[in-house]
């Protein structure tokens, strides 16, 4: 129930950018293992993701420095002419452990990814949120969670 709290956030997100004439939106964040791109018969894309996680094992080493990937798809309406800026913050609670901000320029009517990875520090178990923006729209928020294997 949890991650459908997180989906219906990221509709309403995307159709907010629709009705404001914002002309790229994130349609997609997740944390991955590895991403790869091949082109089948017809010139169309696929994008593959492997290892699609929303948690971590760990050994019991704390402190420790975490970096997942965080992949995101990303689309530009057909209307675009726009740059834009991808801005990525990570959350422990409240404080912010990192932040990422990129520029984007996809062409008119395209899907393109973005791969983003953060250094975090973790001296113990616990969760983060990665808070993803275009502009100054509302974020889609990815939950994420270090445990170690004593934790239930």
């Amino acid at each position: 129930m949890h991650s459908l709290r997180h989906v219906g956030k990221s509709l309403k997100a995307v159709i907010r950018c629709m009705l404001e004439g914002v002309n790229l939106y994130i349609i997609a964040a997740v944390f991955v293992d590895d991403i790869s791109l091949r082109e089948i018969e017809g010139s169309v894309a696929r994008i593959d993701l492997t290892g699609v996680q929303f948690s971590s094992l760990v050994e019991d080493d704390f402190p420790m420095m975490f970096a997942p990937h965080l992949a995101l798809l990303i689309h530009s309406d057909d209307a675009s002419t726009d740059n834009g800026v991808l801005e990525v913050t990570y959350y422990r609670g409240d404080e912010q452990i990192a932040r990422n901000v990129q520029p984007l320029n996809i062409e008119a009517g395209k899907f393109a990814y973005r791969l983003v990875r953060a250094e975090m520090e973790f001296v113990e178990p616990g969760k983060i949120e990665a808070r993803c923006r275009i502009g100054d729209g509302d974020p889609l928020v990815v939950p994420y969670t270090v445990k170690t294997q004593n934790e239930d």
